[in-house]
């Protein structure tokens, strides 16, 4: 690990950690309580994140990435080098490293005004399906925290997945599914991942569900 990413990871990363102890108000965890609260699920390298709080200044987001790669990469671009233990920070995001299906289970009910899984690893093996977010064991918890109305925007080039997620949906009752759209719909941040499924020859396709 480089000296720079080891700093962040050490000093940066516990200030914007969202702490589980306002998971009950998760307004709460924010420098002034937020109109509206999102969450990213797996941002990667944090373009799309960074995109969200940047244009959506009256909207919280936790943004929940696992891969110390990707949170350095996003830490990377919120401080300065040399003012990562006390350059400033973005007042409306906060950051979970760990599941964040632990995360969402904690949270009260209908929070979300938004939620954002953007390119989820596919877990393309049958026996690894489980792993999936999108999933029916989860389907509850996450039309749990989010409002009526509030969007779910899902976007993977995986074919496998771009199934699933089409049989997931189709078999519940929570969220109205309009058909997926293959062109980034408007208000939509590109993200990096994006960009290399294009130059790989794959195409995206683009869900926004809203909670009934």
């Amino acid at each position: 690990m480089r000296p720079r990413q080891r700093l962040l990871l050490q000093q940066t990363l516990p200030r914007l950690r969202f702490d589980l102890a306002c998971a009950a108000d998760p307004w709460s965890a924010f420098p002034q309580r937020p109109s509206r609260l999102s969450c990213e699920v797996g941002f990667g390298a944090g373009e799309h994140a960074l995109a969200q709080i940047s244009q959506n200044p009256q909207t919280a987001l936790i943004a929940c990435e696992v891969f110390e790669t990707g949170i350095c990469s996003l830490l990377s671009h919120v401080v300065p080098e040399g003012g990562e233990a006390e350059a400033p920070l973005p007042p409306n995001l906060k950051l979970w490293d760990d599941d964040a299906r632990t995360l969402l289970r904690l949270l009260p009910d209908a929070c979300l005004d938004a939620l954002f899984l953007l390119f989820p690893d596919p877990w393309p093996k049958a026996r690894h399906a489980k792993r999936r977010f999108v999933h029916p064991a989860l389907l509850p918890t996450i039309a749990r925290v989010l409002r009526p109305g509030a969007e779910w925007r899902i976007a993977t080039d995986d074919p496998t997945y771009q199934r699933w997620v089409e049989e997931v949906l189709a078999a519940q009752s929570w969220f109205a599914v309009p058909p997926p759209v293959a062109s980034r719909p408007t208000g939509w941040p590109p993200t990096r991942y994006e960009a290399k499924a294009f130059a790989a020859g794959r195409q995206p396709l683009y869900r926004a569900v809203r909670r009934s």
